[in-house]
């Protein structure tokens, strides 16, 4: 093998590392948006779960006795 295929051999390698890193970031930047929306409805989550609690806290339940 000569020194000009050795080359084109390493330019080639590159240029597939190159892909595979573009579509890893591409996999990144998408996993990040899924972890950022799941994170907006734990917030979600947590809000509406306070909210309930200091409702009933205020409110006791009214026990009904028999008449």
């Amino acid at each position: 093998m000569g020194v000009t295929d050795k080359m084109w051999d390493a330019i080639t390698t590159v240029i597939r590392m190159n892909d595979k890193i573009e579509r890893m970031a591409e996999t990144m930047v998408s996993q990040q948006r899924k972890i950022e929306q799941l994170n907006e409805r734990v917030i979600r989550l947590e809000t509406a779960l306070e909210i309930a609690l200091a409702r009933s806290e205020r409110s006791p339940r009214r026990i009904v006795g028999p008449d």
